[in-house]
């Protein structure tokens, strides 16, 4: 039986070509993307991939979406790629801000969801390097009380990053493994914005790594390539960053998505 991979954001950028490596290597995939519409794509992209639709920045969506791939086949890795970079503070349904349900609840409630399908699994978290600029506010980042249309991407990352020996001590309880990866300062359309600041943005963004190296290096990760590690600076294992390796803040943050996500989790 082939193994088979979740990728979460698999429409395009890193999440795109995750997909498409992992296919070469003769993975199964299923692309989770946000709308029929960016799914179609995948198709068009990809050929045989199944795919699964659902905005992860609405918990009931996320609730479905976990439903979903539990009737599909069991899961040898789960990737979490979607992220978002807003240029202005957005509140989901949920009454959260977007970046904070995407960036940091949305994996969260997924690994809770899917646990019984992750025995003996690598899950995966694409991260990145700007997770250390992060400012947490307990009170006041869920709702983006604190919102920075700069910082806000930093601060859920790192919101996210920080839980990471946690995830690590839970999976291997199951016979797997977790680990975050910074897969590289990658040329995406993520963090795009109008205007002369987009115009810098775009211009810096030509010497940036290209999707397909980013992707290449999440892909090594997953298929646990080399050394093992809980977090990659792009394909080379490195020390948890201090910035998330607090574990008074990484208790917080658990309690506190778990009472947000409405789940039992010690």
């Amino acid at each position: 039986m082939a193994l088979h991979a979740v990728v979460t954001g698999a429409n395009r950028g890193i999440g795109l070509e995750v997909a498409r490596g992992l296919l070469a290597r003769g993975w199964q995939v299923t692309a989770v993307v946000r709308s029929d519409e960016t799914g179609q794509a995948v198709t068009r992209a990809l050929g045989a991939v199944r795919v699964v639709t659902g905005p992860l920045d609405e918990l009931s969506q996320v609730r479905r979406v976990g439903a979903t791939l539990l009737e599909g086949p069991p899961i040898s890795a789960l990737v979490h790629n979607a992220g978002v970079w807003p240029s202005a503070r957005v509140l989901t349904v949920d009454g959260l801000e977007q970046a904070f349900a995407v960036n940091h609840l949305a994996p969260f409630l997924l690994n809770h969801l899917l646990g019984a399908h992750l025995a003996n699994a690598r899950v995966v978290q694409v991260s990145a390097g700007l997770a250390v600029k992060g400012r947490v506010d307990l009170e006041r980042t869920p709702r983006g009380d604190d919102f920075s249309a700069l910082r806000t991407y930093a601060t859920t990352k790192l919101c996210n990053l920080a839980l990471t020996n946690r995830w690590v001590s839970s999976f291997a309880a199951k016979g797997s493994s977790y680990a975050a990866v910074h897969p590289g300062v990658i040329r995406t359309g993520l963090g795009d914005r109008r205007g002369p600041l987009g115009w810098l943005l775009r211009l810096a963004k030509r010497g940036w790594k290209s999707p397909e190296e980013g992707g290449a290096n999440v892909v090594k990760v997953v298929a646990a390539e080399g050394e093992r590690g809980c977090w990659f600076d792009e394909a080379r294992p490195a020390p948890l960053p201090s910035a998330a390796a607090d574990p008074m803040l990484a208790d917080a943050l658990w309690r506190q998505a778990a009472s947000l996500c409405a789940i039992a989790a010690p």
